[in-house]
């Protein structure tokens, strides 16, 4: 089960330190150079530790236990938290944007750039050290609030040798328009992270449903059990909620089994489901093959409006 997942708080501890570190690192290195392209990585730094805190307060509501308003959990906490650095991450491009143009129209040399370049690889180094960990640990414990945080921290990553490869440009080629020019680059693709982060987010916030690959592992356990004991499924229906997935569906069996006997290949059917896919839960409907109605009740939304008829 989802709760039974170890607390994730210590990772997002991890990434605030890592978070205070790096900031000091790019910020020390842009006093000693002057260059807005490490400017800019320090400013995405510095959204780093925002997100961390923010994953840490998610991760700590989303591993609460069930409760009589929270009965499926509290695990959509983490929704919150990968939206709310995507939308960090788009204000932090806007700010490289508009502290990049002043520099395009009007160059500034940069200054020791040796320090700078030492300063900013030892930080891109701590930064990838924590991605991995984080993503590793987002992968293992099904936490788009780890994940989202390895994903942002890589994109700085990528982005750092980007602006370290534009100060090498401007070393060789004294064309310090570069630096300026690497940083809208910069920008744009945190603006392209940012996305990519809130729509996630919003997704995941609108009970879409699990991958095609975890449905068709849901539907390789129903499809056995229809040849093997003769019966059949459908109005099957999938959704995630953080770490947990959702799994209903209705069974239909011959109309003369008893009630145990029902019960028992529910039972069955639900086990081999949470056996094939950890973190499920799933929700069986039992019914009989020789009811007509069976074969129609299919409709999320079984009230007589929902079919456009009403009993008089």
């Amino acid at each position: 089960m989802a709760d039974q997942r170890p607390p994730l708080t210590r990772f997002a501890w991890f990434a605030v330190a890592a978070a205070v570190l790096t900031i000091g690192l790019k910020a020390g290195a842009y006093l000693l150079t002057g260059s807005v392209g490490l400017l800019s990585d320090a400013l995405e730094s510095l959204v780093n530790l925002v997100a961390a805190i923010a994953a840490l307060v998610a991760l700590s509501v989303a591993e609460k236990a069930p409760d009589e308003e929270h009965a499926f959990g509290h695990g959509k906490a983490e929704y919150f938290s990968s939206g709310l650095e995507g939308a960090l991450v788009l204000v932090a491009a806007a700010a490289i944007v508009i502290t990049a143009l002043p520099r395009l129209l009007n160059p500034v040399p940069i200054e020791q750039i040796g320090w700078g370049l030492a300063v900013s690889t030892l930080s891109t180094l701590i930064n990838l050290a924590v991605a991995q960990v984080l993503l590793r640990a987002g992968r293992t414990y099904r936490s788009i609030t780890l994940e989202a945080d390895a994903r942002h921290l890589m994109t700085d990553v990528w982005t750092t040798v980007g602006v370290l490869v534009g100060i090498g440009a401007v070393a060789v080629s004294g064309w310090t328009r570069l630096d300026p020019l690497i940083a809208l680059a910069v920008a744009a693709n945190i603006v392209w992270t940012g996305v990519g982060l809130v729509r996630r987010s919003l997704l995941g916030l609108l009970d879409t449903a699990v991958p095609e690959g975890e449905r068709r592992v849901v539907e390789g356990v129903l499809e056995r059990y229809q040849r093997e004991a003769g019966i059949q499924a459908h109005a099957l229906r999938t959704r995630e909620a953080g770490a947990r997935r959702f799994v209903s569906v209705h069974i239909l069996v011959p109309g003369d089994w008893t009630v145990h006997q029902g019960h028992e290949l529910l039972e069955a059917i639900e086990h081999d489901i949470r056996d094939a896919l950890p973190n499920t839960i799933v929700f069986t409907h039992l019914e009989s093959l020789d009811d007509p109605a069976s074969f129609a009740d299919t409709n999320l939304d079984r009230s007589p409006l929902s079919s456009g008829t009403i009993d008089a």
